[in-house]
């Protein structure tokens, strides 16, 4: 049984590429395609058999790879499959649109409906930084694509969810169920710390839809030390408005953001993320999560045992739980144990077993 990976592109860091990451470890002979490839940001991959598009020799396709969007759909279709018996992509995009033999099996990990194109069309167009003649232009573009995203969708076999939250959504989108299967978050590398808790910590990709805007103004208005890690297009802004008892870290390496989750008070989750690894690597350091109670952390956070809920995104309801948390309710070792439920080798035992399972109903003819 001949098997490949197939991923949107790897042009950078971030909770797709741990999905991918591990699926290799599973299939570590099967080869994975993708539209494009920066060794340069992601060197891991390099050890790896990556197969890359005719995107990647086209001018700039590194550095302005959104030029290309109309034609990624076409490039997607061009990876030559024909080889294989089973096919795994990892998507939130366009890799779900590849092209399969008839008696091949398509099982797509799929983080989310495209966002663009479905949930967040509108804020998507609001929030772009471009100048009025090319935002004019993308509502068609984007209608065009819509429709080959879900044709695309209508190629794959079965789904497999990230969330219940992102189940959902293929649901509604794609008319499709899906199984959930939590991604992989490295569990085994967060540690619980015996040292004070003197600060609360928020971090990730500073972009605006995540809302660090709102942790800022919390601990401006308050006066109580926060911690943000994390580099992106909010970032100077953030610097901008923050008070000294707010300390933006910038990118941070592993062993430091080990030891801020171990060390942090709890961590603060103000977005709606499809999962949501930041708070479940919180958690695994012993740590309570102060999240929005929606999406992805309505699955992972546990209330009143491993953190509590934001009822609404604002910072007078943050700064409320700011002022009257008590990290003495909650018991680091019982969180811990929690957050184990979504391993590596939890996510990896799961696929495995889930694809074998879509093998055998097949070999039965159901």
């Amino acid at each position: 049984m001949k098997i490949a990976l197939v991923h949107d592109y790897l042009i950078q860091d971030g909770g797709a590429e741990k999905v991918l990451a591990a699926m290799q470890e599973i299939w570590p002979e099967a080869p994975t395609y993708t539209l494009f490839f920066d060794p340069r940001k992601l060197p891991a991959f390099a050890k790896r058999e990556i197969r890359t598009s005719f995107l990647q020799n086209l001018p700039l396709a590194l550095k302005k790879y959104q030029w290309y969007i109309m034609l990624m759909p076409t490039a997607t279709e061009h990876h030559d499959l024909r080889a294989y018996d089973v096919v795994v992509s990892s998507t939130s995009a366009f890799a779900k649109g590849i092209i399969t033999r008839p008696d091949a099996l398509h099982i797509c990990y799929c983080h989310t409906p495209t966002r663009y194109l479905w949930s967040d069309t509108h804020s998507y167009l609001e929030e772009l930084r471009a100048p009025r003649f090319i935002k004019s232009l993308l509502p068609p573009l984007l209608s065009r694509l819509r429709v080959w995203d879900q044709q695309a969708a209508d190629r794959v076999d079965f789904f497999v969810a990230n969330s219940a939250t992102v189940k959902e959504r293929i649901r509604k989108y794609y008319r499709k169920d899906a199984e959930v299967i939590f991604p992989p978050v490295d569990t085994h590398r967060f540690h619980i710390s015996p040292r004070p808790k003197t600060y609360f910590l928020s971090g990730g990709r500073l972009v605006a839809y995540k809302r660090f805007d709102l942790v800022l103004e919390a601990a401006n208005r308050t006066g109580i030390p926060v911690k943000i890690f994390g580099t992106g297009p909010v970032e100077a802004d953030l610097r901008a408005r923050a008070r000294p008892n707010v300390e933006l870290l910038g990118k941070v390496s592993d062993e430091m953001l080990r030891d801020l989750y171990a060390d942090a008070r709890a961590f603060i989750h103000p977005q709606e993320e499809d999962f949501g690894i930041t708070p479940v690597e919180a958690m695994a350091s012993g740590r309570p999560v102060i999240a929005y109670k929606k999406g992805g952390a309505t699955e992972t956070v546990r209330e009143g045992m491993s953190g509590e809920f934001l009822e609404t995104q604002s910072w007078e309801e943050l700064a409320d739980h700011l002022i009257r948390f008590e990290e003495d309710r909650y018991d680091p070792r019982r969180i811990k144990t929690h957050a184990e439920q979504f391993s590596r080798d939890r996510f990896k035992h799961n696929l495995l077993l889930c694809l074998q399972d879509r093998q055998a109903k097949r070999t039965q003819g159901h």
